[in-house]
């Protein structure tokens, strides 16, 4: 079984100020599971919203193997997991090309850390950070909780311009 929890933080440009940043640095990198469906595959997806007042709402989903999931994609490889990053359009940054982020094994864990900023035609420019924790091992309520990370990447960058 492989679990994957990605929390979405969203804002727009009005709320790139110092006292929003805090309250966004606030909202955890990871929280309970819920209850789970018998899935090989099973994604957390919470969203923490500007507009929401960043409370963050859920929703739990099952999937079979290949999958893609907003950025990311994951197969299976033999008794491993394949995690996969895929292109995110009309997003800076522009220079995320496909490639693998992590191979999990049974009883490893991975964190995936990026941001965006989304612009297009017939929207407004708005920004998000993700933090993806992966695990392939059995479901437990707190299993993200626990700090055990056995892969950790960060591909943050600075949004705004300048040093991230």
């Amino acid at each position: 079984m492989v679990i994957v929890q990605r929390i979405v933080i969203r804002w727009t440009k009005q709320a790139r100020g110092a006292e929003e940043a805090t309250r966004r640095r606030e909202i955890p990198s990871a929280f309970e599971l819920p209850p789970m469906p018998d899935a090989p595959l099973i994604v957390h997806d919470l969203l923490a919203d500007e507009q929401n007042r960043y409370a963050p709402t859920g929703v739990v989903n099952g999937h079979s193997f290949p999958a893609r999931l907003d950025g990311l994609r994951f197969r299976l490889s033999e008794a491993a997991v394949e995690v996969e990053r895929t292109p995110v359009w009309a997003a800076y940054p522009t220079n995320r090309h496909p490639s693998r982020v992590f191979l999990l094994h049974p009883g490893e864990r991975a964190r995936y850390r990026a941001n965006f900023r989304f612009s297009g035609y017939s929207t407004q420019w708005y920004y998000e950070q993700w933090t993806v924790n992966i695990a392939h091992e059995p479901w437990r309520r707190d299993l993200f909780l626990a700090e055990k990370v056995d892969h950790d990447k960060d591909e943050r960058v600075s949004l705004y311009g300048g040093h991230r």
